[in-house]
């Protein structure tokens, strides 16, 4: 049980790997759509490429949307409403007619009184015949209405028939005009606006019910085809009723594929795919990124990306698949260089959109526009912490979409009339969001723990807390840090490190002398030196204490562990050589490991340009009167003796790069010293 917790603890950052690798697959696999694929592929208008095609099994020809929903429009236009009739309102209403009547057309004032009463009444029996309703906003194309009493339909007219409060007034000046009678017009009508209400209650349970019970009776297929049939024949132009039996085959397929007896099957060929896809990157970090390899939270970073640009996708593909191209998956290759390098952002993008060809629609086009875009990323995006430049690439990026999904358009429907040109303004969101990337950036730091280029520029500021601090502690070493950053660069630059993370680690590589700053020649300026009074071993040991003293100021100051790594191995395992052979002189018993460095040796290309430049720069201040070959000797010994000591082993660092770095070495220092050709006397 020992040895199994033992061997355990001993591979716990595979074992950690394992967990993620099996989360990360079995997620995006729930993320993918539940259905079958269709093993064809066909466009409307287009040759059928594939063999002979015969129906493999009986299906039904299913209607298309169009048509299903001029079907519901038909019915709901002349579908039923139901409305309930009170018997009671054409009684009330004669009735207080015949009391009314007398007082507002007098006898002695009108002589055709009861001419007038008589065209009243008829009136009345007319807007009652079918019945008054006060549902105005009712829309009359609902053409047939049914008038029920206690359930039971008493009468069943077309809608035009029923009259609204509303249309009262005008069928009373109408039935005037008829009959001669406009004089009457003003009494009469505020006669029947006191005393018409409405007899008819519309009954909106029963009406929708009925209008349901017809709407589910539609049918979502129009005739069938059976097993055997020829449905398509090779070459011939996908159009009109072939490429409806076509997508109704596909429906079909996808749902007797995925069905209960097959749903496992199928789910474990998603995770195989997606497995191998997941696979092929830990692979890909494992042979060419190490470093990253061995580090679980980059891992789970890489991951984490992934899996979010998977779910992005779904989700957009679920609300509606037209919105697609408005993901800005342009964004994983920019934050992956943006924290590592560019080819490991370039592979990482193409698994990803591997991966979206199994949820989006036109998989084939969708991933040519999402690669050719993740390479223009790859290619135009440098220095993303210069502001312009992310503007710039955007517009590329965008530019590129357009141009390749009109070619793709102009292939599949050969010509311009049916330009979906609101897709263009997809493109250009899609590029505005891509220019989120920077606070995206941020976020991922602080959750992380990371650094990007746009933090380095940050901590490259000389007014920083920190490095203001060193020049008022530590000046002549803030000098000393400038002139090695300096150095780096270029060095850097020569062999294609990263000059910015290296210039800043260059920066801050020795911020632990502002402890015991006297104790450093560069800041020793009366000339009195403190080291004359301690013992070799003591004054050893302040000096190798200064990478102690860094680490835990760096820390205190939370700057990222990237920057640390330069503190910890700017000296390796060397030892302070000149305090060594002082007390060998006197001991002759002195162990070498108490006057060595702590370590590690370098384990990068950049941390290994710092051990050689800050050697070299410090050394140089003890050169007398110096001349290129002085110079040359000089940088070549120091840089010898670190490659003699194995200073380099552990760095993925070639010789031809240290003879790279040595060219600029010579060349920089020749320019400090403002060396001429010697001329002749």
């Amino acid at each position: 049980m020992k040895d199994l917790v033992n061997k355990f603890y001993k591979n716990h950052a595979l074992v950690y790997k394992a967990i993620l690798f099996i989360v990360t697959t079995f997620l995006i696999v729930y993320l993918f759509p539940k259905s079958g694929k269709f093993k064809y592929d066909f466009e409307k208008g287009k040759p059928w490429q594939s063999e002979t095609l015969y129906a493999p099994f009986d299906f039904a020809i299913q209607k298309t949307t169009d048509e299903i929903t001029k079907e519901k429009e038909e019915i709901e236009k002349t579908a039923i409403k139901y409305f309930n009739i009170n018997d009671t309102v054409k009684a009330n209403v004669l009735k207080e007619y015949n009391t009314n009547f007398s007082t507002s057309f007098p006898d002695s004032l009108y002589n055709s009184a009861n001419e007038i009463k008589q065209f009243g009444k008829t009136l009345i029996e007319t807007l009652y015949e079918y019945g008054v309703t006060n549902e105005d906003e009712l829309i009359a194309n609902k053409a047939y209405v049914s008038i029920l009493n206690d359930r039971v339909e008493v009468s069943k007219t077309d809608f035009s028939n029923i009259y609204k409060q509303s249309q009262v007034r005008p069928k009373i000046d109408e039935a005037l005009k008829a009959n001669n009678l406009e004089e009457y017009s003003k009494p009469l009508s505020i006669l029947f606006f006191n005393i018409i209400e409405p007899n008819l209650e519309y009954n909106k349970s029963l009406s929708d019910s009925a209008l349901e019970e017809r709407l589910n009776t539609i049918s979502h297929t129009r005739g069938s085809i059976e097993k055997e049939t020829l449905i398509i024949s090779k070459g011939e132009i996908v159009e009109g009723n072939k490429f409806l039996i076509l997508k109704s085959l596909e429906s079909e397929y996808k749902s007797q594929v995925w069905n209960e007896s097959n749903y496992n099957l199928i789910v474990f060929a998603y995770t195989l795919l997606v497995a191998l896809a997941l696979l092929m990157l830990l692979l890909f970090l494992r042979k060419y990124r190490l470093d990253v390899f061995n580090n679980n939270t980059k891992v789970t970073f890489i991951f984490f990306n992934v899996l979010l640009m998977v779910l992005l996708t779904t989700l957009v593909v679920n609300y509606d698949s037209k919105y697609i191209y408005i993901v800005p998956i342009a964004i994983l290759p920019l934050v992956l260089k943006a924290f590592f390098d560019a080819r490991l952002g370039l592979f990482t993008h193409v698994i990803t959109v591997l991966l979206l060809g199994f949820i989006v629609p036109n998989s084939y086009e969708y991933m040519f526009l999402q690669i050719i875009a993740g390479i223009v990323t790859i290619l135009t995006v440098s220095e993303l912490y210069k502001r312009a430049n992310l503007f710039i690439s955007v517009g590329q990026i965008t530019m590129i979409y357009i141009i390749a999904y009109f070619a793709f358009f102009i292939i599949h429907e050969g010509s311009m009339d049916t330009l979906k040109w609101d897709t263009f303004g997809l493109f250009v969101l899609c590029g505005l969001a891509t220019l989120f990337v920077q606070p995206l950036i941020y976020i991922y730091e602080k959750l992380f723990g990371l650094v990007s280029d746009v933090s380095l520029l940050e901590l490259s500021d000389t007014n920083s807390k920190l490095l203001k601090r060193l020049s008022n502690e530590a000046p002549g070493t803030f000098h000393h840090s400038l002139n090695v950053a300096n150095l780096a660069e270029a060095a850097a630059n020569e062999i294609g490190a990263n000059a910015m993370l290296t210039r800043v680690g260059a920066l801050y590589h020795d911020i632990g002398k502002m402890k015991n700053p006297t104790y450093f020649t560069e800041n020793q300026s009366s000339g009195l030196n403190p080291h004359d009074e301690l013992s070799p071993k003591e004054s050893a040991t302040i000096i190798v204490d200064h990478v102690i003293n860094g680490i835990e100021i760096a820390k205190k100051n939370n700057l990222p562990d990237r920057l640390i790594d330069f503190i910890r191995t700017h000296h390796g395992n060397s030892s302070v050589y000149y305090f060594y052979m002082k007390e060998k002189s006197i001991n002759e018993d002195v162990d070498i490991k108490d006057f060595s460095y702590p370590g590690p040796k370098p384990f990068s290309k950049e941390t290994a340009i710092l051990m050689m430049c800050d050697s070299v720069e410090a050394a140089s201040k003890s050169l007398k009167e110096p001349t290129s070959t002085k110079i040359d000797n000089f940088v070549e010994n120091i840089l010898n003796k670190q490659m003699d000591d194995g200073q380099f082993l552990n760095a993925n660092i070639t010789f031809k790069e240290i003879q790279s770095i040595k060219k600029v070495l010579k060349r920089k220092l020749a320019n400090i010293y403002h060396l001429r050709i010697e001329y002749p006397e």
